[in-house]
């Protein structure tokens, strides 16, 4: 556990620094489109280390100041497959954003939905020495989960505690302080690919960029779009992207599972470009503004012009009913869905208080969406917006930036922070990972 710990603080040391800068972008590198978000903090909730939790907890008093989006190229299924693409569309987005925001940005926080995550959870118990909880007992805890073999091409990308225990009481969330016998801890550790991480570490350096720190977008995607209900009760969220569908299950304000789909809304228009013989732009169009899941009696009569520029003109002029592109999107939708079933009984959702399911991502913007996956993965189904942070434009705030908003609140906010302590010196030549976590060092 020595090694994941230290690649964690290694993260936090690097985020630490840019937000003492005071700017920070935030990417989120899409399938369909990459996002920029220019923050600014004007450091009037800082905290002093001895109080809150953690060196960073009170970071929270941030602004909008440059926003951008532009389409995303070299990216499939949340992965990035072409290094030089990828890196034009970067730059053009950072610099898009740096330009609103009139400001030059160094460091960068970044989400990805590819990689293939993996959720493991871990747990240890350790008897207290003087029957008080403290910070060293803390450390000692956390450095005592064993980490199973997960791998040698993949790494861990989050580990947090989501549960403590001491003697018979369960969920606590800040044991500090307390007395007792024997303190226990659950934890949730996500692994990734490492090559795709490696993949973006390397393209945002050729941007001339210091990446500050890296998430997941199921987990940005869930503290955006959750309210403090649902993610307390538990709930999972769903971000419908365009190459990929992040799913995540958020309980007492913590993410325990995240997975991913390779499909998303990216399909649909495939099928579409397939189905009625046109251009991949055009089968976008025609989604974007005629699309749907479920036909009415009116929509075998509502004809859409397919248009195009072939010169044949009988071709580019041909029309289709309604009811034809909805018959043409809807099995692909309900693939999704009935996938994304099978990923949520897999984890136990099943077994939650509460559970409430939460649609978010451009994908999640088709008409009547909702009512089907209401069929397909239960009763308690909603549309989710992300948050409404300080300075975010109008155009910004749909579902589709769910990541990069959650991601802003990720950096203010940031939960691995709470248990930074120093590690116990007994720890540091005990048990150890089974393979040791260092890309963090050789990259920065």
């Amino acid at each position: 556990m020595t090694d994941l710990y230290q690649s964690q603080r290694a993260m936090r040391q690097m985020r630490r620094q840019a937000l003492q800068r005071g700017v920070i972008a935030i990417l989120d590198v899409g399938t369909s489109k990459i996002a920029c978000l220019v923050l600014r903090f004007d450091g009037t909730a800082r905290t002093s280390s001895e109080s809150e939790i953690g060196a960073m907890a009170g970071q929270s008093g941030f602004r909008v100041v440059g926003v951008a989006t532009t389409r995303s190229r070299g990216v499939q299924f949340g992965e990035i497959t072409a290094m030089q693409e990828t890196e034009r569309a970067i730059r053009t987005a950072v610099q898009a954003a740096q330009k609103m925001a009139d400001i030059r940005v160094d460091h960068v926080i970044a989400c990805f939905s590819g990689a293939r995550p993996r959720s493991y959870g871990l747990d240890a118990q350790i008897d207290l020495q003087d029957q008080i909880v403290t910070e060293p007992e803390i450390a000692r805890v956390l450095a005592a989960c064993e980490v199973p073999d997960y791998g040698d091409m993949r790494e861990v990308l989050h580990a947090q505690p989501v549960n403590f225990a001491l003697d018979n009481r369960s969920g606590l969330n800040d044991p500090r302080g307390q007395m007792g016998q024997v303190l226990a801890v659950d934890m949730h550790m996500l692994t990734v690919d490492s090559a795709a991480v490696q993949n973006l570490v390397h393209c945002i350096r050729r941007c001339d960029l210091e990446l500050a720190g890296i998430a997941s977008s199921a987990y940005a995607s869930g503290i955006s779009t959750l309210v403090e209900d649902e993610q307390e009760l538990g709930a999972a969220c769903i971000d419908l992207g365009g190459g990929s569908s992040s799913i995540s299950i958020f309980m007492k304000k913590h993410m325990i599972y995240a997975d991913t789909l390779r499909m998303g809304g990216d399909h649909v228009t495939s099928d579409i470009s397939m189905g009625l013989g046109v251009p991949m732009n055009n089968a976008e169009r025609i989604k974007t503004f005629y699309g749907g899941v479920h036909a009415t009696g009116m929509d075998d009569r509502d004809m859409i012009e397919i248009g195009g520029e072939t010169g044949d003109w009988e071709h580019d002029r041909r029309t289709v009913s309604r009811a034809e592109l909805i018959g043409i999107m809807r099995p692909r939708v309900e693939e999704i869905l009935e996938e994304v079933r099978a990923r949520l009984d897999a984890a136990g959702f099943d077994h939650l208080p509460s559970q409430q399911i939460v649609l978010t991502g451009g994908g999640s913007q088709i008409p009547g969406l909702d009512g089907l996956a209401s069929r397909i993965l239960g009763q308690q189904v909603r549309l989710g917006r992300p948050l409404r942070v300080h300075g975010l434009p109008q155009a910004a705030t749909g579902p589709g930036f769910s990541g990069a908003v959650g991601l802003s609140l990720f950096a203010a906010h940031p939960q691995d922070e709470w248990w930074d302590f120093e590690m116990p010196l007994d720890r540091t030549g005990g048990k150890s990972l089974k393979r040791a976590v260092r890309w963090f060092r050789e990259n920065w």
